[in-house]
């Protein structure tokens, strides 16, 4: 493998989404991931907090038991290990939408919140602390934030060898038990108890990868299948994709039984990955969305249903106007429509920010006989009307050297 492949071998692993020429649905798939992430960052602070006030309710009780100043010296690297925490979680939530798209920055901070709660097994007793149940929350965490079931049995994999080597290593001496008040400290040497323990521990980690791997994939399915049945983009509230090909199929045999005409408008944002880098992902969403209310208004379908034109949200960035005519219009409605996008797209202003639209007009029968030769040849005039420098117009069939 050439160092080229390897560089974009090792980006595709640890970065979420990643394509040489990223696209909407890319930054849609990078919004969706930091949302996760940040509230895994709230629940995090929520674990915290619990930790902390039984730490206080805890060390009252050992008090009141007389135990509170051998604890206190036992509990001194523990207490540092969840400053740490305090630390790189408030760390990670300043950063985390910059990071979000990182895997192994996802990752990573699951290992090290794993590394401290293995830090406080070991100090509260090993084979009996209570502290092994904080590996089933990681578990889930990751089932959460982690793009794959692959990842997250290596978090389930890793919580299970980080609790066996502590166990482990005590009951072989290898490194010194801590004794705890109100239990058998010699418990740690039963070696019936430590192996019927740690097979607990381990079904309950892999128990919990099991259940949180299966309800994250059956709730994403569910979605999915919800995103499959609908027919309007989320987003801007256009149709999506699909709807306009069926619709386009239906038209286009109303044309040929009455003899109409149907035209296709497809438009693009010149430069809009661009616009994304230099102006952020929120910036380029509020962007989309005020050009398909352009879009809207000027197909005279602004909050008027049924309507006879049909605007669509295409792609990423690209949008669809489906258009029936007479016969004797032609492509006029259309290319008129057209025009007036371009125009009122370039007026809009977010901030001062503005784009402008580049757009392909085709009509049946002239360009195209089926849905696939139409919207062919309207991809065809949109990217001739891109390669002129945008911010323009072309209308009809494009010759192939044109193209």
């Amino acid at each position: 493998m050439n160092p080229g492949r390897l560089t974009k071998a090792l980006q595709r692993r640890l970065i979420i989404s990643w394509r040489e020429q990223s696209g909407q649905s890319d930054i849609e798939a990078l919004e969706a991931n930091v949302e996760r992430v940040g509230l895994v960052i709230r629940l995090r602070w929520a674990i915290v907090a619990a930790l902390a006030v039984f730490s206080v309710l805890a060390a009252t009780i050992y008090a009141i038991d007389g135990h509170v100043v051998a604890l206190g010296h036992q509990m001194l690297i523990p207490a540092g290990a969840l400053g740490f925490v305090l630390v790189y979680n408030y760390y990670y939530q300043r950063n985390y939408k910059r990071f979000g798209n990182l895997a192994i920055f996802n990752a990573g901070q699951l290992l090290l919140d794993i590394a401290v709660v293995t830090l406080l097994l070991y100090y509260s007793g090993g084979v009996y602390s209570w502290f092994d149940a904080m590996y089933f929350l990681f578990v889930l965490e990751a089932a959460l934030i982690l793009e794959s079931r692959r990842q997250v049995w290596f978090i389930a994999l890793v919580a299970a060898a980080a609790y066996v080597a502590v166990v482990g290593s005590v009951y072989l001496g290898l490194v010194p038990h801590m004794p705890m008040p109100f239990v058998s400290n010699d418990l740690q040497l039963a070696g019936a108890y430590v192996a019927v323990r740690t097979l607990w521990t381990l079904t309950v980690v892999f128990g919990t990868a099991t259940v949180g791997t299966l309800f994250v994939s059956e709730t994403q399915g569910r979605v999915e299948r919800l995103l499959a049945l609908s027919v309007r983009d989320q987003r801007t509230g256009l149709f999506d994709r699909a709807f306009l090909r069926r619709e386009l199929a239906v038209e286009l045999e109303r044309a040929k039984r009455f003899d109409r005409g149907v035209s296709v408008v497809l438009a693009d944002i010149d430069g809009f990955e661009h616009f994304n880098d230099l102006f952020g992902v929120e910036a380029g969403n509020r962007m989309i969305v005020l050009v398909a209310d352009t879009l809207r208004a000027v197909s005279g379908c602004d909050g008027v249903e049924p309507c006879l034109v049909i605007g669509s949200r295409y792609g990423g960035e690209e949008f669809a106007l489906l258009v029936p005519e007479d016969a004797k219009t032609g492509p006029a409605v259309a290319s008129e429509m057209a025009e007036r996008l371009r125009a009122r797209v370039g007026e809009i202003r977010d901030d001062d920010r503005s784009v402008t639209v580049s757009v392909g007009v085709v009509g049946y029968p002239a360009e195209g006989r089926t849905p696939s030769e139409l919207l062919g040849a309207a991809d065809a005039a949109l990217a001739r009307a891109y390669a002129l420098g945008g911010n323009r117009v072309v209308v009809g069939r494009v010759a192939p050297e044109d193209a």
